[in-house]
């Protein structure tokens, strides 16, 4: 019989790509429940995400922060998969242009049904590029 890995092996897909793809010891999202921190031996979960900060603790080197634009979160025999239609790390984030986003968002409130939803995005999008600095 193989022998378990000491960590968890993590995926962050988004539509388009693997935005990270390694062993890590802890990972730590945002579900419409709650913020979710996952170890090794976690019980299996399915969760559903929103737009927030998420953090992977690798096995070696820095804490990779990125953003996620909602999506699903899964959890089974110690794999994490991250799965967002959008996910940004921290370094590809232009913190300017999410600023520039958050201001044009806040005025938007009342008259757009996703000036909301754009706030929340731009904040977690700041908020990572703060975290990561």
């Amino acid at each position: 019989m193989a022998e378990s890995s000491a960590y968890l092996t993590v995926e962050l897909v988004a539509a388009d790509r693997t935005v990270w793809s390694g062993e890590a010891t802890m990972v730590i999202a945002r579900t419409t429940e709650g913020d979710i921190g996952v170890l090794r031996g976690h019980q299996p979960t399915l969760s559903v995400l929103t737009d927030a900060v998420v953090e992977i603790n690798p096995e070696e080197g820095p804490v990779v922060v990125a953003t996620v634009d909602g999506g699903f979160l899964s959890v089974a025999d110690d794999r994490v998969s991250i799965l967002s239609e959008h996910a940004l790390l921290a370094e590809e984030i232009d913190v300017d242009e999410a600023r520039t986003e958050l201001e044009t968002a806040r005025t938007l409130i009342g008259a757009d049904d996703e000036a909301e939803r754009r706030i929340r995005r731009a904040e977690a999008r700041i908020r990572a590029v703060e975290k990561a600095s």
